[in-house]
């Protein structure tokens, strides 16, 4: 492939694993004229495990003003540049938005390199809906918002997906079971594709006290997956008899499909309802 002169690149790296990161990444990395990472050590890491000599300056959140403007001058001049953060796939959850939006409105070409990603890597192995979700990244650090926030989300139907630093999983952990109550299933996805990755579904409850068993089950990089509110379908209720009924022979997802034609109810809360009851089964 060819770089594209005066275009910024917004490539993914991998969140653990280096062998995760794609061949158009490696080959962008290689040929731009500059990498802006989150945090050039870091970085540093992984360019030279690849042998990636290209220049790298630092750009992140408390990057000034002057710097967004120097770069936008040198992509109008025609340089090409890279933007990485730390892990994962730029902008989510990590710095970038003020660059990115100056590019776009100065007309830059803005170009993705898609790749790794704890959100939908996590969401993949979570054992909960994945049609319809809400990714709230981290939550508010003070107790007070942290809590408005989980009291409007605790009626919210779709899956929720949170990150969180390790040094505060147990207080998030604590106020879900007071928002959402202990039963409220969940998936906790830690150091994803690292040495020791873990994914373990049960439910809130369940999940905060397997964390305080072990406090080295508190260290690493979490995602935090819960199942949406479906306290909206009564127990016994017709939905629950007939999926019960179709699920003897059927997979979750066809077994939604039959009766959401019979009883006209939407996909998404149906298989919500199929969701929990193979779990309870």
């Amino acid at each position: 492939m060819s770089i594209v002169p005066g275009a910024l690149y917004v490539v993914a790296t991998p969140i653990g694993n280096l062998q995760d990161i794609s061949l158009r990444a490696l080959e962008v990395l290689r040929t731009v004229d500059l990498i802006l990472a989150e945090d050039t050590r870091h970085s540093a890491r992984l360019l030279g495990h690849f042998g990636i000599n290209s220049a790298v300056n630092s750009f992140h959140d408390h990057s000034t003003r002057k710097l967004t403007e120097d770069i936008i001058r040198r992509l109008r001049d025609g340089a090409a540049m890279a933007l990485i953060a730390d892990a994962g796939t730029p902008l989510i959850s990590d710095p970038g938005y003020p660059l990115l939006n100056a590019a776009l409105a100065a007309g830059i070409r803005v170009i993705p390199i898609p790749g790794p990603s704890a959100l939908t890597s996590a969401l993949s192995v979570a054992g909960l809906p994945t049609e319809k979700f809400v990714f709230e990244g981290f939550l508010p650090a003070k107790r007070a918002s942290r809590l408005q926030r989980l009291q409007e989300l605790a009626r919210e139907s779709r899956t929720h997906l949170f990150y969180e630093a390790p040094h505060r999983i147990g207080r998030l952990s604590e106020d879900q079971i007071q928002c959402y109550g202990p039963q409220r299933t969940a998936t906790l996805a830690k150091e994803l594709t690292k040495l020791h990755e873990t994914i373990r579904k049960d439910t809130l409850d369940s999940l905060y006290r397997w964390l305080l068993e072990d406090v080295t089950r508190q260290k690493g990089e979490f995602v935090l997956i819960v199942a949406g509110d479906i306290a909206s379908v009564p127990e016994n209720s017709e939905l629950e008899r007939v999926l019960k009924v179709l699920l003897r022979t059927m997979s979750a997802r066809e077994a939604v499909g039959v009766a959401a034609e019979i009883l006209k109810e939407p996909r998404n809360k149906l298989y919500q309802l199929a969701v929990r009851l193979g779990s309870d089964s």
